[in-house]
């Protein structure tokens, strides 16, 4: 049980950085304690392009969390996206063992056969999760969770999540700067996921869409595991800037105008109004019509959508979306957002906050500004689960920070087994360590 286990979510974003501190009470609740918050000035759609604004903000962050629960943060678990992460299927097929019953171990072979056939991918890119899909044990299709199946072969697709080894680093240097380590990284889109979408909607079929300040991040779920992401580079800054050329002003003018009254859905403008807004270093104040700041912004969105609409197309997961789409991050707090998006996309839409915290600090998160944060943090603690249940019951507990954990195997959909879990879980460390 992971009562008292600290853990640290840190959501490194175009806009702003984000640390979560929580930790699982004896009662199974992940309570928040501590959260911290700073301007994001380093970043440009996801990328690093100044370490050391970056870094400021990092350690901003980190101090008011560590202030608001008293806690001293040593280690973090750290989204990573932008459109230099590259999202794969490899397919593999092995033998089962001589028992003719499918064990964790061959699941590990499977998943190991899969990577070995990505040898032929750019060296400059690194794996950051490789999930196990749907399996296929002798003649039996659609398996989901093979251990414990009879047969002689299994085979199936994993699904492997790659970045950019430069912009990675990029990342891990920031963070190294900022007097921390990485204890686990995430794929922002499978963070925002863990944050915002039900069970139900999993195994039905969704597609979550995160519109960042800098990228907006795809990524569809069906019987219960991801299938397809994608990341897209437009988000809610460029309709910032949008509005800022359109209305000829300050981009931190324009960003108020766009939260204060600003409508991504023109049919949602029930009365037009004039608006008025202080000139620019002395100049005269301006006058626009609000209808105006409508038009802009509906264009943009407009076209992340379309965008959006395309790519689920493409995937080939469309008509599999029974449960419709979840839209989250900062850019879905735009009035009239979700009828646009249901419009377009031609799915049912609801907005995703996250879920699944809870204390005194958790209002505080309940906006869909902090799905990625919240994500990473859920993440963090099914993963140590995850740890915990597989490792020898003779292994010492590591404080936070003191060493960074190995990762572990992304087994979304496999159910936990009673056999081979002390080798299995050497093994996948092995194997992991090797990538």
């Amino acid at each position: 049980m992971l009562k008292g286990k600290i853990v640290v979510g840190l959501d490194i974003g175009t806009t702003k950085v984000c640390a979560v501190v929580a930790a699982k009470d004896e009662f199974g609740k992940v309570n928040v304690l501590g959260v911290g918050k700073a301007s994001s000035e380093g970043l440009s759609r996801a990328a690093v392009v100044n370490i050391n604004k970056t870094v400021d903000a990092i350690k901003q962050a980190v101090v008011e969390a560590e202030r608001t629960s008293s806690i001293k943060i040593k280690g973090v678990n750290v989204g990573v996206s932008g459109e230099h992460v590259q999202c794969i299927k490899s397919n593999a097929e092995v033998s089962i063992n001589q028992s003719g019953i499918v064990n964790y171990s061959d699941v590990m072979r499977f998943v190991d056969k899969a990577k070995t056939n990505l040898k032929h991918l750019d060296i400059e890119r690194e794996i950051i999760h490789a999930i196990p899909q749907e399996f296929i044990v002798d003649d039996q299709e659609g398996v989901i969770d093979p251990v414990g199946m009879a047969g002689m072969t299994m085979k199936g697709s994993v699904y492997v999540v790659l970045g950019m080894k430069t912009k990675i680093r990029n990342i891990q240097q920031c963070i190294e700067r900022a007097g921390l380590v990485i204890n686990g990284m995430t794929f922002e889109p499978i963070a925002s996921g863990m944050a915002v979408i039900k069970e139900s909607e999993r195994k039905s079929g969704v597609v979550v869409i995160d519109i960042g300040g800098g990228t907006s991040d795809i990524a569809i779920y069906t019987r219960g595991v991801i299938r397809h992401s994608e990341v897209v580079k437009i988000a809610a800054q460029d309709v910032t800037r949008d509005v800022a050329i359109g209305l000829r002003t300050l981009e931190d003018v324009a960003e108020d105008l766009k939260i204060r009254h600003g409508c991504a859905y023109s049919k949602d403008l029930m009365q037009d109004e004039e608006i008025k807004v202080q000139g620019i270093e002395g100049r005269a104040p301006k006058s626009f019509m609000r209808s105006a700041l409508t038009n802009i912004i509906e264009a943009r969105m407009t076209e992340i959508f379309e965008m959006t609409r395309s790519s689920l197309k493409r995937s080939g997961y469309y008509d599999y979306l029974n449960a419709g789409a979840i839209i989250t991050g900062g850019g879905s707090l735009i009035n009239g957002t979700q009828a646009l998006a249901q419009e377009i996309l031609g799915l049912d839409v609801r907005i995703g906050q996250p879920e699944g915290m809870s204390g005194g600090m958790v209002g505080e998160l309940h906006s869909p500004i902090y799905a990625t944060a919240v994500g990473l943090v859920l993440r963090a603690i099914r993963d140590l689960e995850q740890q915990e249940q597989f490792a020898p019951a003779s292994t010492p507990e590591k404080t936070m920070g003191d060493e960074k954990p190995a990762p572990e195997p992304e087994l979304e959909g496999v159910a936990d087994g009673k056999s081979d879990k002390e080798s299995f879980l050497v093994k996948f460390k092995n194997w992991f360590d090797q990538i």
